[in-house]
């Protein structure tokens, strides 16, 4: 009796590393878009990426991009200002 439940045991342990390492993949990406500011205008770039989404003149032509890029994915929209700082926060989460 002792092997067969040891060998039930080890796979209820394998099962519940499983579905805790598939939780954890599910909160590691966001697609938080951030409306920062870039060089002489306004650019949007995905949360936790180095590169930019995309670059626009006017902040809020970066805006609009940022929110139809959170509507698709549910994610917020983070707009910051000119000096770094958060201005707003919009949320198209569930």
């Amino acid at each position: 009796m002792s092997k067969g439940t040891s060998w039930l045991r080890t796979l209820i342990d394998l099962i519940e590393v499983f579905f805790n390492s598939v939780q954890r993949n599910k909160r590691g990406r966001t697609w938080h878009q951030h409306v920062v500011p870039y060089k002489e205008g306004w650019a949007v770039r995905r949360e936790g990426n180095q590169r930019i989404t995309s670059k626009h003149r006017k902040q809020s032509t970066a805006i609009n991009k940022a929110k139809r890029l959170a509507r698709k994915y549910k994610a917020d929209v983070i707009i910051h200002r000119a000096n770094g700082g958060i201005r707003d926060r919009i949320s198209y989460g569930d």
